[in-house]
């Protein structure tokens, strides 16, 4: 443990502390319509916008008006997506001659981003063209997460109020916080990121000569620029088998041996396979665009979607050890800030102080659990010391795992390394983040209504232990309130679960695993789970860019996505709808170490016994097979 690792941890949250009451305060003028010094700017702006669409600010929604209006905005946007991912070679912005997405493709991608995902299951700099990046997926990051933001003040204004059935108007939300808020923070937030060298540029990719060129192996093609292929027979691996017809067994493991496939009647099973020829490689093409505008809003506003491939490991995005903090610090400043916003909202800042310090230091657990369990020697590979492989060398061990929980415990989705390396144990952290519901600050308003099904539910675990009705901020709850959070909670977790369990009995499921065993089973399920709770990080290893796993994956996005939203403003309609009652002394104070300790428990039990299992056959075995020394 290095000294300017500790000072660089507490510089990290105590800034992000230290900024969570300014910026949560301006977003709560900014959703409350008081003025701010950017009114002066935007405010015609705003009002123009209003009549250009005719939308009345003063009209208000109910609860079911207002989920139908998000609802239809992402689809709308959906579709739109779509058709640009599957139309993009004949589009302008298109400098590399990129062609069209494949319609799985796009229909997981276009999912993804309207629902501030942000899963990639492509690479950015070889896949889409900057239409498709900007206009496109730039475009759906801003609106994803001002829809986002828009539904947690919905929450918080119908929690503050009493005998009403309106909770607010979407379309007034959604444009407040994209013209005060979203836009200019992310504006703001690039400038930095391109001073110190991230690309902003709409020039076509550069092509730099190599010093020294070197000859690979690629894919022959004919006249016409098709690919050539060959018949050859299908070859699986078997167990050796020695004179007596026994498994041969070296160092405790079984050596395989290739084997020509036949069918069931001793015909060869062939299959098409590329014809490959030696190449000389001369020259390497550079990627660029508009690079640095895409890093800030997707970290900001829990996108985490990125430029290229690898993601903030690339020095394109992720250049200099300053953009290396600036983007971990951007990850946590909104969703820290929104915790403060709600307090204000619903007239209470102890309860959402209390909320804060329950996630703060779930995150903090779950980082130094990583940190401690990364830092630890591999025997299978000798002891050796520091983990590096899947990381980046000038980013470091600490780094890389702050920002993989930071990205994990926000709903963020980027990465600065590869999850899939990290050690079992490790990787179990982020994993679990994921797993508990994404509600350490979570994603952009989605973080902290999911945690507001668990405050809920320890709220009626409590009532039932005093015998009263429970009650929260004056409301009384009923079992209404009760099956809605049920639903909140669980869906996502099954729609998380159930596709991991068809993947690994089918062979679209298996085809795409990358490892077997324990390891494989922890990326199909990292993969769900992401997607069930809108994270958009990968432990990687999996080909998810199939049929199978776009599909599958994009549905489960649609549900981890829309039915929190609908369960939440369901609640939040009922206990607008009522009276407010006084507190008396068989009141549970949700505030205070009781609460919180309470919470935090509700929490841990929900998740452990949800996924407790799973885990066990994943980075748990995984775990104890590395200690006794097996790999596989």
């Amino acid at each position: 443990m290095k000294t300017i690792e500790i000072i660089q941890i507490v510089l990290f949250f105590g800034l992000g502390i230290a900024l969570t009451p300014v910026v949560g305060k301006f977003m709560y003028k900014v959703y409350t319509g008081q003025k701010t010094f950017l009114h002066p700017v935007f405010l015609p702006v705003e009002n123009l916008i209003y009549r250009l669409t005719g939308i009345d600010p003063n009209e208000e929604m109910t609860w079911l008006r207002y989920f139908w209006a998000v609802l239809l905005f992402a689809v709308v946007g959906f579709a739109s997506l779509m058709a640009i991912f599957m139309t993009q070679a004949w589009l302008p912005l298109n400098p590399a001659k990129l062609p069209n997405c494949s319609w799985h493709l796009a229909f997981m991608q276009a999912w993804s981003f309207t629902c501030n995902a942000d899963w990639q299951s492509y690479a950015g700099e070889t896949t889409m063209s900057y239409f498709s990046q900007v206009l496109g997926i730039m475009v759906h990051q801003f609106l994803s997460g001002a829809s986002g933001l828009a539904v947690l003040v919905a929450v918080g204004r119908a929690l503050k109020r009493a005998t009403v059935k309106s909770v607010g108007n979407f379309w007034v939300d959604l444009t407040r916080g994209l013209i005060y808020f979203v836009i200019p923070l992310s504006v703001l937030w690039s400038i930095p990121l391109a001073w110190q060298g991230v690309p902003q540029t709409w020039k076509p990719y550069h092509t730099a000569k190599l010093m020294e060129p070197y000859t690979t192996q690629v894919q022959k093609t004919d006249d016409k620029g098709q690919p050539v292929t060959t018949n050859i027979q299908v070859i699986a691996q078997a167990p050796k088998l020695d004179a007596d017809g026994k498994p041969v067994v070296a160092n405790g493991v079984a050596v395989m041996v290739d084997v020509p496939q036949v069918d069931a009647k001793g015909q060869p099973i062939m299959t098409n396979a590329p014809v490959m020829v030696d190449a000389k490689v001369e020259a390497q093409t550079i990627p660029v665009g508009p690079v640095a505008a895409l890093e800030s809003i997707k970290q900001l506003f829990t996108n985490g979607g990125g430029w290229y491939n690898v993601n903030s490991a690339h020095p394109f995005e992720n250049p200099t050890p300053l953009t290396n903090f600036l983007e971990m610090l951007a990850i946590i400043v909104v969703p820290m800030a929104q915790v403060f916003m709600f307090g204000l909202l619903i007239g209470n800042k102890k309860h959402a102080w209390c909320l804060f310090n329950v996630m703060l230091a779930l995150y903090v657990l779950s980082f130094v659990g990583a940190w401690y369990f990364e830092t630890r020697p591999n025997p299978v590979m000798g002891g050796t010391y520091p983990n590096m492989e899947g990381k980046e060398q000038r980013v470091g061990v600490m780094n890389s795992v702050l920002w993989g929980t930071s990205a994990t415990a926000i709903d963020n989705g980027s990465v600065n390394s590869m999850h899939d390396s990290w050690l079992p144990l490790a990787g179990l952290m982020p994993m679990w983040n994921i797993m508990i519901g994404e509600m350490l600050f979570g994603g952009i308003g989605c973080g902290l209504y999911c945690m507001l099904f668990h405050v809920l539910i320890t709220v009626f675990i409590a009532g039932l232990m005093i015998g009263r009705t429970p009650e929260y901020l004056g409301k009384k709850l009923d079992a209404w309130c009760a099956t809605w959070a049920l639903i909140g909670v669980l869906i996502p977790n099954v729609a998380a679960l159930l596709p991991t369990a068809l993947a690994v009995m089918i062979p679209q499921g298996l085809s795409s695993m990358n490892n077997g065993g324990p390891h494989g089973l922890s990326e199909v399920l990292y993969c769900f789970a992401e997607a069930a709770n809108n994270n958009g990080s990968a432990f990687a290893g999996l080909n998810a860019n199939t049929p199978f796993y776009n599909i599958g994956a994009g549905i489960v996005i649609w549900i981890g996505r829309f039915i929190p939203i609908i369960s939440i403003l369901a609640i939040v309609g009922r206990l607008a709808a009522k009276k407010t009652v006084e507190a008396s002394s068989g009141t549970l104070p949700t505030h205070g170490w009781t609460f919180g300790l309470t919470l935090t428990g509700v929490i841990i039990v929900v998740a452990a016994l949800t996924f407790f299992p799973a885990l066990c056959l994943g980075p748990i075995v995984e775990h104890g097979l590395m200690v006794a020394g097996r790999a596989f």
